[in-house]
């Protein structure tokens, strides 16, 4: 069954939202509110088929619903038995799901956190040697900056005391009402990458002395990451608008998932020291203008979209919509031709902050209806199972 429509009284808050905004200011999602209808997706060439590309028609179907009743959940990381940990933007909390029966523990609030806005408590990601280290690192708003800190896990002590105290890895990324980025997570390399946002100034995001609207690669210490496109510096992307989506395919590709602005939201194969246009391109280029920027592998039309977290899972990298409602599928495994994506479970979940791989052709999706923008029902928010192909 799909939800109910947003009424018109909420559609004008979400004007009188956008009217406060600084420039570059949006309204749900991460836009400003007033748009064009739906129009039909589009990709970027990228190759031809293979013999190992995934079926031209996907498929993607909840198979369970795991939990229920999470406040504005965000980020989301699977620990070695199963389970998940689970951050709350507005409460900076993180709370432990068990992977089989949904129960839920909270483990702490994390200090520091000073949510507003789109900041709070973001995204989570497991050390590279989690097993030794049990570290959590977790993207957070504090009173002054963006910042990325790593917390010990600590299974043995009491409920609510398993968390340790953050020790902060990294910190001065711009904080705004707006555009914070917020996604982190351990590539293939065990560096730390972490997508920022430029806080609705624009003319951050191609500055390369700033870490507004862009795509961060640190060690896990926290120091800029050997072999970066910029010397001694963390950055290995830029002019991004606000990155929320971090996910590697087998073939050790990054993808990140952008969003855009009135026109056109992407998702984008990420070569280090690229410039991915914004603001001088929203979306593929055209012409004269789009010299010397990398094109999007695929793009949106903003009502379908606002992507947020991505997945990779069956050769295809899977994409959450916040106001589109919407789980989206980018076929990229063995792909050289264009890209076609598909769209499923349009309308029925509400709003779709996070897509987590859970193994094989499962995915874990966390929604997002409790948040400030969404219209939550009755057990919102939560993780549910899908099975994908």
């Amino acid at each position: 069954m799909q939800r109910p429509a947003v009424t018109a009284v909420l559609a004008a808050a979400a004007l009188v939202f956008a009217a406060g905004c600084s420039s570059g200011g949006d309204a749900p999602d991460d836009r400003k509110s007033a748009e064009s209808s739906p129009a039909k997706s589009s990709g970027t060439p990228t190759g031809k088929p293979r013999a190992d590309a995934p079926p031209e028609k996907g498929a993607a179907k909840v198979t369970k619903t795991l939990t229920e009743n999470l406040k504005s959940p965000w980020g989301l990381a699977a620990l070695p038995d199963g389970d998940l940990l689970v951050s709350s933007r507005d409460e900076g909390t993180i709370t432990r799901v068990d992977g089989k029966t949904g129960k839920k523990t909270e483990l702490g609030e994390v200090p520091g956190v000073a949510p507003a806005g789109e900041g709070g408590l973001m995204g989570l990601a497991l050390s590279p040697s989690y097993a030794s280290d049990h570290m959590v690192y977790a993207y957070f708003t504090t009173e002054s900056d963006n910042r990325i800190a790593r917390m010990l896990y600590d299974e043995k002590k009491p409920s609510g005391e398993q968390l340790g105290a953050p020790d902060t890895v990294f910190k001065g990324i711009p904080k705004g009402t707006i555009h914070n980025g917020g996604r982190i997570a351990f590539g293939p390399d065990k560096m730390l990458y972490a997508g920022t946002g430029e806080t609705g100034d624009t003319d951050l995001a191609q500055d390369k002395e700033s870490l507004g609207g862009k795509i961060l690669r640190l060690t896990p210490d926290g120091d800029p990451a050997p072999g970066n496109p910029f010397g001694d510096s963390p950055v290995y992307s830029y002019g991004h608008r606000n990155v929320q989506g971090l996910a590697w395919d087998e073939e050790k590709r990054l993808w990140a998932s952008e969003f855009g602005q009135d026109t056109w939201d992407e998702l984008n194969e990420i070569k280090a020291g690229d410039n991915y246009g914004w603001p001088e391109v929203e979306g593929k280029a055209d012409g004269d203008a789009g010299d010397g920027f990398h094109d999007p592998v695929a793009q949106w039309k903003t009502s379908e979209a606002s992507p947020s977290g991505i997945a990779y899972a069956e050769g295809s990298i899977w994409m959450a919509g916040l106001r589109g409602e919407r789980l989206w599928r980018i076929p990229v495994l063995g792909v050289d031709g264009t890209v076609k994506p598909q769209s499923f479970l349009k309308g029925e979940h509400g709003r779709l902050r996070t897509v987590l791989a859970a193994g094989g052709d499962k995915l874990w999706l966390l929604t997002s209806e409790t948040d400030t923008r969404g219209t939550p029902e009755k057990g919102d928010d939560k993780i549910l199972e899908v099975e994908v192909k």
